[in-house]
């Protein structure tokens, strides 16, 4: 098994690891950014003032479309996805893209989880919500896919970069838009999970390379 991941093609794509470690150190940023803004303050104010009335409390049958991207990011939910596409990847004898699928989403979801406390932003009087754990983890999963396609189809650097950041975006908003659509999370919670994957499965992905190439 050793020798499998060792030899096994990187999880970070060659091409993609200076665009995307300058993207994480942007997301990075963000992520602190709306940290400090919103650091025990559950108020409404700029970019969710505008966008959350209009979202917030949406009716059937588009509620019934956001209670299915919610399940996606459920413990039951998440877990099948993730098995899923770690399956898909070792059938693509993609070892370590088959290893970062778990870890990414574990280390994205601890990163939020401990994030959440430490800002102390509360939706509906009680419930933490900076960042969306839920964004974060579809966000998460998108960026592993992302990898996978680039390394499977031998993309050039223009090419990855718009697949994988499309679908992050893609994954990111619909995740996003289903937390605030169902009143779990403001808009800017959902950015900052969105942030929070893009900032840290890159960073997983080299560190998980750096350790299989020393096997």
């Amino acid at each position: 098994m050793r020798q499998l991941v060792r030899t096994a093609p990187a999880a970070l794509p060659p091409v993609l690891r200076t665009p995307l470690a300058m993207s994480a150190a942007l997301a990075t940023a963000v992520v602190l950014a709306l940290g400090i803004l919103h650091f025990h303050d559950s108020g409404l104010t700029g970019l969710d003032a505008a966008i959350l009335p209009s979202i917030d409390g949406v009716q059937p049958p588009w509620r019934y479309v956001a209670l299915v991207f919610d399940f996606g990011g459920e413990p039951v939910g998440s877990v099948i996805l993730v098995a899923l596409l770690a399956g898909v990847c070792v059938l693509a004898r993609r070892l370590r893209t088959a290893v970062l699928t778990v870890l990414g989403v574990v280390v994205t979801v601890a990163v939020t989880t401990v994030l959440k406390p430490i800002v102390g932003r509360n939706i509906h009087g009680e419930f933490l919500s900076y960042p969306s754990g839920h964004t974060a983890l579809a966000t998460a999963l998108a960026l592993v896919v992302g990898l996978l396609l680039t390394d499977r189809l031998s993309l050039g650097r223009g090419a990855a970069v718009v697949l994988v950041l499309g679908l992050a975006v893609v994954a990111g908003v619909a995740m996003g838009w289903a937390e605030v659509a169902l009143g779990a999370h403001y808009p800017t919670d959902a950015l900052g999970g969105f942030c929070a994957a893009l900032a840290t499965v890159p960073a997983t992905a080299w560190l998980l390379d750096r350790v299989a190439d020393r096997l």
